[in-house]
């Protein structure tokens, strides 16, 4: 019995290292949202949720995330690209951690500290644009090293009027 549940256990392993991507999460699905994310960084999934897409639509919405950190982060940097028929339409970018300034509770943890984040957070715009599309982000830090990054797919049918 103890040899059958060390191959099961040596089996299950095997295959999750012979994995190359993380799983795709649901953010959220209701009748006509959807969004779903998968960690483009291939050492680091983490944990991303809404309590509903419906929340999404409004100017400020609640969030969860947590990870544990594989890099501090004195300085920390987001660049997200809009990405429409594997062409990028829109980018931003914006410094979010830097030495006197910091917007985010989490500026300043160190390498190896958990990461959690329940709250509030306003997406600076009126509507979640309409179609099929990927929304790809990235952190990183004062290095250029990511510490984390996804690539959300959006798939929105609301109508607005």
């Amino acid at each position: 019995m103890k040899t059958s549940n060390a191959l099961v256990l040596i089996l299950v392993l095997l295959s999750i290292s012979a994995s190359t991507e993380w799983p795709t999460h649901t953010v959220c699905k209701e009748d006509n949202l959807e969004i779903h994310y998968k960690s483009c960084d291939p050492q680091q999934d983490f944990a991303f949720s809404i309590d509903r897409c419906s929340d999404v639509t409004t100017h400020t919405f609640n969030i969860r995330a947590a990870m544990v950190l594989r890099h501090s982060i004195k300085e920390l940097y987001v660049k997200a690209d809009l990405i429409i028929g594997g062409k990028t339409v829109l980018s931003y970018s914006d410094t979010l951690c830097e030495p006197g300034h910091s917007q985010l509770i989490f500026c300043g943890k160190k390498k190896g500290e958990h990461l959690y984040y329940e709250g509030p957070v306003t997406l600076g715009i009126k509507e979640i644009p309409q179609g099929e599309y990927t929304v790809s982000a990235r952190l990183t830090n004062e290095d250029h090293v990511t510490v984390a990054c996804a690539d959300f797919t959006v798939k929105n049918y609301l109508d607005y009027y």
